[in-house]
């Protein structure tokens, strides 16, 4: 190890672990020692030697130091815990579906957290990140049809000042009230958007290859909604994922505002008049299809003859649209930028965050990386 006070970190050696989502006994076959070691090491029942730590670099292609604990880097959350190289979540993330993703992917997306969480640390230390502006409106995760949803996304509009239109950028309103948005890395087609709050930093992590404007940004308002109001709710569960599907809608299309637009019928004349609304709002047709049925404008009939119509068309997956720019999340890259700009030099920023390069770049970019992180 390098530093003088270098101390090797276990969560560290869990962290890279997980972010390459590999189990203990791959790494201990790339390291050459067994897995039983690793489990000791990641336990702290023994620290692993200078050797050792090498050959784990060496696994994992990161630099020894990455395993440090940095005493220089420490910052002190909300609820007043003070963190070193590491995460205090207040709530476990949100992922769409336990069932379609396995727990490495799953470890390997709340992994990437802990980077995001790390570079806002280190970004932190030189500027003032926009005030938590995030109400805690919990919904009981066991209640079908709450009202919860509805009112949790009126209050929201309501304290953020938008008023009863379109909300005309999704991202930039929730870094403007304290949400760090980031694009995810390709690691996993089966994990979709998903949300953390850290404590220190609420964090909602994109999806890198959708590339769809209208659902992004209702992938954005639904983790929204699950950090308003899933705080303490186990992840996964169905009941909680409608809910923040109800509090999205209701934040991209407010019920007084849209009820009288939405077609009643779907003809030709239906078409067109969700076509337009599709850009007025920011939404796809499929959200808009489904808020008509919520509010009584479509009967459960018309709105499966519409899907059939939607899957006829080839649109489940990618509907026409007048626009095809993907909002950008802004909050980290121009933090950087400014910090930049006051002579703080970019990768002596990164090596204070212990972040690898390739994620430190994903991870302050305002576009998708759309090549594969090894």
């Amino acid at each position: 190890m390098s530093s003088f006070n270098a101390i090797f970190d276990k969560n560290r050696l869990v962290l890279a672990r997980q972010l390459a989502g590999i189990r203990k006994n791959e790494l201990a076959a790339k390291a050459g020692v067994s897995a039983s070691a690793i489990t000791t090491w990641e336990s702290g029942a023994r620290k692993p030697t200078t050797e050792n730590i090498e050959a784990l670099a060496d696994a994992f292609s990161l630099p020894p130091s990455f395993f440090e604990v940095n005493a220089e880097y420490q910052h002190t959350n909300s609820q007043g815990v003070e963190t070193i190289n590491g995460l205090v979540a207040s709530s476990a993330p949100h992922f769409r579906s336990l069932r379609a993703t396995t727990q490495l992917q799953r470890d390997q997306a709340e992994a990437y957290t802990h980077l995001v969480h790390d570079v806002a640390g280190a970004l932190s230390r030189h500027i003032d990140f926009p005030e938590r502006q995030i109400p805690d409106l919990p919904a009981d995760p066991e209640v079908k049809n709450s009202l919860i949803p509805e009112l949790a996304a009126q209050q929201v509009r309501a304290d953020w000042g938008l008023g009863t239109g379109p909300i005309r950028h999704v991202i930039r309103e929730l870094e403007k009230h304290g949400v760090a948005v980031v694009f995810a890395p390709q690691q996993s087609d089966a994990i979709d958007a998903y949300s953390v709050d850290t404590g220190f930093l609420p964090i909602v992590v994109l999806h890198p290859l959708k590339n769809d404007y209208y659902r992004q940004r209702f992938d954005a308002a639904h983790e929204l909604g699950h950090l308003v109001m899933h705080a303490d709710a186990e992840p996964g569960n169905k009941t909680i994922e409608a809910q923040a599907h109800e509090f999205a809608a209701e934040f991209l299309m407010p019920a007084g505002s849209i009820r009288e637009e939405l077609p009643t019928r779907m003809t030709g004349a239906g078409w067109m008049k969700l076509k337009e609304l599709k850009e007025y709002w920011g939404v796809s047709m499929q959200a808009l299809l489904y808020r008509a049925k919520s509010l009584g404008c479509l009967s459960d009939t018309s709105y499966r003859n519409a899907m059939i119509t939607v899957s006829k068309n080839k649109w489940r997956v990618k509907e026409p649209g007048a626009i095809s720019t993907l909002e950008q999340p802004s909050l980290f890259p121009r933090a950087l930028e400014m910090v930049t700009e006051n002579g703080i030099i970019p990768e002596l920023l990164r090596e204070s965050s212990q972040v690898p390069p390739e994620y430190f770049e994903v991870i302050t970019s305002r576009v998708p990386y759309t090549q594969r992180i090894l």
